[in-house]
């Protein structure tokens, strides 16, 4: 397993409200590594790598269309995007080379999901990632 795989394990699915975790390399536009059975569509790829390329005003008032749900933005700035539908969410998280993805389904916390991938998107962040 990898450095970044294990990273994804570790910090995010360890903390048991985090479903699935992915890493999306932004200058290719593509899935580096992703926790097991999660499983990001080309598509899904483009939409977030998008919603942070538009005016994140305009995110926030289209939401996203990811892994074929409509989720309602609620957080959309130049470096997270957090939406949700009914009781799941995705975070998203922008550092310098990745975008960082975390799930949270019914039953887990979305603030620690939050906390957790916000602090995992710092780390990288500080670390020229």
């Amino acid at each position: 397993m990898s450095h970044l795989q294990n990273l994804l394990l570790d910090t995010l699915l360890g903390t048991k409200h985090v479903d699935s975790a992915a890493l999306i390399r932004l200058q290719e536009r593509s899935l580096c590594v992703a926790s097991p059975g999660f499983n990001v569509m080309p598509s899904d790829v483009r939409t977030l790598v998008n919603g942070f390329a538009k005016n994140p005003l305009k995110t926030r008032r289209e939401g996203l269309y990811f892994k074929e749900k409509d989720y309602k933005c609620v957080r959309a700035d130049d470096y997270s995007l957090y939406a949700k539908n009914e009781n799941t969410g995705v975070i998203v998280v922008k550092t310098h080379l990745y975008l960082l993805v975390a799930t949270y389904s019914e039953g887990m916390y979305p603030s620690v999901c939050v906390e957790a991938t916000e602090k995992l998107g710092d780390y990288l962040r500080r670390k020229g990632n």
